[in-house]
């Protein structure tokens, strides 16, 4: 049994609690002992000394050991992080009612990756906010650090996660624009998005991509996709109706009749992609939502500790 089919991802407190569980098993696995090289959070536990503040005293470990631990942070980096997720309906893909017990969408998953990396950077006493944007932008909140704040954006998830986009077409180069104008200092800006916009006239899309590289800005798009049924197309050999969940147009086809032309078609596009966004030096992560979101917290990790060094 998953973490999905034991909570509720629609519930605000599951949302946290789902958020904790991602970021906490993440830990684990970087980590063999909580007493040694703990630097997602924090550089080390110490032995706490009589006299001490009792503020950095690690309860958890206190509770397994009866030994009172101290955590030593590491020097804030006043990190600012910027997290952009496309909710559009192409990103509610698969649909919700084709998904098996324990499955999630795109869009979903996207959400539970940003409170995950919310979560992680809370911890790290860095500063985050959140955008959230369709054909247009409906959520842009300031970046803070705070528990409160962190609160309050968990708040916009659970809100945008009660129910599907219907018809909402994609303005993904006018959001990166609108977020380019409004993060004026250096910043890592995260986005999840399937970037399915304007597929046959991409030069739009990638000038907003370019201008979040203004302002010394570090930028990591993780392009959502569902890679099973989105890319390799693996279905049945048999008729299905497919819709686009943007215009609603349908057409009913057998896959292996257009599975070669479609994935050489969708090959190009990603290839484009990838290259324009090596040229920009944008880091590329083609996120593949069945293989979980350890990929997306360890290069985040990874470009934290870049911007930290320069």
């Amino acid at each position: 049994m998953n973490i999905f089919e034991r909570y509720n991802i629609r519930s605000l407190n599951n949302l946290d609690l789902l958020a904790q569980q991602v970021v906490e098993g993440f830990i684990i696995g970087l980590h063999k002992s909580p007493f040694h090289g703990f630097s997602v959070e924090f550089a080390e536990h110490r032995l706490y000394n009589q006299g001490e503040s009792t503020r950095n005293i690690d309860w958890k470990v206190f509770a397994r050991t009866d030994k009172l631990f101290t955590k030593r942070y590491e020097e804030e980096t006043n990190l600012r992080c910027q997290i952009i997720i496309d909710q559009s309906s192409s990103m509610h893909f698969p649909a919700e009612n084709t998904l098996e017990e324990g499955e999630i969408n795109k869009f979903q998953f996207s959400c539970l990756a940003a409170a995950a990396l919310m979560n992680l950077l809370k911890k790290q006493r860095d500063a985050f906010g959140l955008s959230l944007f369709d054909d247009n932008i409906n959520i842009h909140s300031q970046t803070k650090s705070s528990t409160s704040h962190y609160r309050l954006l968990l708040t916009y998830l659970h809100e945008a996660l009660q129910g599907p986009q219907l018809r909402k077409t994609t303005a993904a180069a006018e959001a990166l624009h609108h977020v380019a104008e409004r993060v004026h200092k250096r910043s890592l800006i995260i986005v999840f998005s399937d970037m399915l916009d304007r597929m046959e006239n991409t030069d739009e899309l990638f000038a907003g991509l370019q201008h979040l590289k203004h302002n010394k800005h570090e930028v990591i798009l993780f392009h959502t996709v569902h890679r099973e049924k989105e890319i390799d197309l693996k279905y049945a050999n048999r008729p299905y109706i497919f819709e686009d969940v943007e215009t609603g147009e349908k057409i009913k086809v057998r896959p292996k009749e257009v599975r070669q032309k479609y994935i050489e078609s969708l090959r190009n596009f990603r290839e484009e992609l990838r290259l324009k966004c090596l040229q920009y030096k944008i880091q590329f992560v083609e996120t593949d939502i069945q293989k979980g979101f350890e990929p997306i917290l360890q290069s985040v990790l990874i470009q934290r500790k870049k911007m930290k060094v320069t």
